[in-house]
């Protein structure tokens, strides 16, 4: 099975032109791919369509007219659409875009969180692939994006097995990363990508760069703690998660060494120290677009998944209360916030 197979009949349909979606589809229609990008922000579109979609940052700095629409404007239907909108968004996304999905075609979640399985109930589990998406970028604008630095981009099926049709979706999108990879089992990184994001999350309850955040030793028995917890509910759902960009869930479980952890979040931090997003994209919806994250469709989806299985994650539910608190504007972003996290994880762990 070829890549140019999910765009022999129709263009690869990007649903969600936002950080990852517009990267993804501002390069690879640089890279010659026939695709349509679609989005909700009339303006975005507009000027994707119009001047261009500039992706700007030092990965890659270019302008690329794509061919966009909003929803109401979307006719046809596709062999291939890459779902890219935030988590909290996927059940409107799939009321609109199932009508635009060929009978053979498939929907690819390049999303965090585990919303492939209220994809799969919409459009059918044959019908869905699941991706672990680590690049930074940022919405800057209408027509603007920002590429901070590539990152890990990984795709497969729902159940274990490299097949033919995963293997020629990550060729496919390798004209947007040439790193991007088909792995047997993509659950061990989907779950990798959670505690790592929860790290993410907690970086952005205060104002310093992401690197300064996770280099901190302060901070530190925070994010083993809340990694840790996050690895744990991750086991009592049979999946040992897998690492990547610096992050070793290995160094995070019971009994590993401090030294460990420290080595695994030095790591995490030289991966963002250079690069052109200083801040999550938590960060910023929180202090600069001021609208709700996806802390309850991320994080709250590992609390739900620890009280299935007859447990609680007491730091995840804490760390949603502390987004919470910013998003109604009760609490203020500052670095106090995660010294403050921290020492009362160390209290709640003392005997």
């Amino acid at each position: 099975m070829a890549a140019s197979q999910w765009y022999a009949h129709s263009p690869i349909l990007i649903w969600g032109g936002g950080a990852i979606g517009g990267c993804v589809a501002a390069l690879l229609a640089r890279a010659g791919v026939p695709v349509k990008m679609v989005d909700i922000v009339a303006d975005h579109v507009q000027a994707s369509r119009t001047g261009g979609l500039r992706i700007e940052g030092p990965v890659v700095q270019c302008t690329q007219r794509v061919d966009a629409a909003t929803p109401a404007e979307l006719r046809g239907r596709h062999d291939c659409i890459l779902l890219a909108v935030k988590a909290q968004h996927t059940r409107a996304a799939l009321t609109q875009l199932l009508a635009h999905l060929s009978d053979d075609g498939v929907v690819v979640s390049l999303q965090n969180g585990l919303n492939e399985t209220l994809i799969a109930g919409s459009v059918g589990a044959h019908r869905t692939v699941a991706g672990c998406v680590n690049f930074a970028a940022d919405y800057l604008a209408p027509g603007r994006i920002g590429y901070g630095n590539r990152g890990a981009l990984k795709l497969g099926e729902l159940r274990p097995g490299l097949t033919p049709r995963v293997t020629a979706l990550a060729e496919l999108l390798r004209a947007f990363d040439g790193d991007t990879t088909a792995v047997p089992d993509i659950w061990p990184f989907k779950w990798g990508k959670l505690a790592y994001g929860s790290l993410l999350f907690a970086t952005a309850l205060a104002n310093e760069p992401m690197s300064e955040s996770l280099a901190d030793p302060q901070h530190r028995p925070l994010f083993v703690a809340l990694a840790r917890e996050v690895i744990g509910v991750a086991d009592l759902a049979g999946v040992q998660p897998l690492g990547f960009d610096g992050f070793d869930p290995a160094a995070f479980r019971a009994g590993a060494s401090a030294a460990a952890a420290a080595h695994s979040l030095d790591r995490m931090a030289q991966h963002y120290r250079h690069s052109g997003k200083q801040r999550s994209g938590v960060w910023r919806d929180l202090a600069v677009r001021q609208r709700r994250t996806e802390v309850d469709s991320q994080m709250g989806e590992i609390v739900r998944i620890a009280q299935s299985r007859g447990t609680n994650a007491p730091i995840t539910e804490q760390l949603i209360r502390r987004v919470h608190e910013i998003e109604e504007r009760r609490r203020d972003m500052a670095r106090a916030n995660l010294v403050e996290f921290a020492a009362a994880v160390q209290a709640w762990a003392a005997p």
